[in-house]
């Protein structure tokens, strides 16, 4: 039988951090000074506030170390992860289902942080997509764009649901009760205005030719003070996410240029 050499590592001098809300650990694997082929290892704890980041990177610059690799807890590890990019440091994030189903895996922060330092210098896991700067404040927008965007479906429904519950059948003739006339007859019912006739006047475009329906479906007698109370703010509510989804729309399309 003869003697087989170990496959190169995939860094040689390499972190692994595991993060929690207010500390994290951190473990780093370098060549040894000993013997051909050893590896030594050294494990510190860091809180997660800026100045105790930058000693990390600092401590981790004196060790050469320039990739680390580290397993997702929530959102915790955003400021670990770009606070050591923006220090020149590589950083690997693992998707934690694949970490916790290597077999051998240890349960401590300590050990954990030494599992994933090892994961790292074998390269033994593909890393998750962490996209770049430029994109993650891109990115930050259009999610919460999204957001508002369901938000105001949401409310939307909720509006059209309070009227058929105060027996106002304005959705049995307008097909899209957010329309002009729609809206037009919501505004006038939250400011007051209970006859059908005056509100079938409200109708534009092609809506006024179904006037003669539209005066038979608002019937105003089952609106309570609590639907005419809860009614406008619905519709301002609805008018925010509008808003507030346009001004969001705006500054994406600015950023979407480069």
């Amino acid at each position: 039988m003869r003697e087989a050499e170990d496959e190169p590592l995939f860094a040689g001098r390499a972190a692994g951090i595991d993060i929690a809300r207010a500390g994290i650990e951190v473990t780093i694997r370098v060549p040894g000074d000993t013997r051909r082929g050893g590896r030594q290892q050294e494990t510190r704890s860091f809180r997660t506030v800026r100045k105790d980041l930058l000693a990390l990177a600092d401590w981790l610059r004196c060790w050469q170390v320039t990739k680390a690799g580290m397993g997702p807890a929530g959102d915790d590890w955003k400021p670990v992860c770009f606070l050591l990019e923006s220090e020149g440091l590589d950083c690997v994030l693992y998707h934690a289902a694949q970490v916790k189903a290597l077999p051998g895996r240890p349960k401590t922060d300590k050990l954990d942080s030494v599992w994933l330092a090892k994961i790292t210098e074998r390269g033994a896991l593909p890393s998750s997509f962490v996209p770049p700067q430029e994109i993650r404040r891109l990115r930050t927008r259009t999610r919460y764009r999204r957001h508002l965007t369901q938000a105001r479906t949401a409310g939307q429904a909720r509006v059209e649901e309070l009227p058929e519950d105060a027996h106002l059948k304005l959705s049995s003739v307008i097909s899209g009760i957010h329309g002009v006339s729609g809206r037009a007859m919501l505004d006038a019912i939250a400011a007051g205005e209970r006859d059908p006739a005056t509100l079938a006047q409200l109708a534009r475009g092609a809506m006024r030719g179904k006037i003669a329906r539209l005066g038979e479906a608002p019937g105003c007698s089952f609106l309570t003070g609590e639907h005419a109370a809860v009614l406008p703010v619905m519709l301002a509510a609805t008018d925010c996410c509008t808003a507030q989804t346009g001004e969001l729309t705006e500054k994406i399309a600015v950023l979407c240029q480069p």
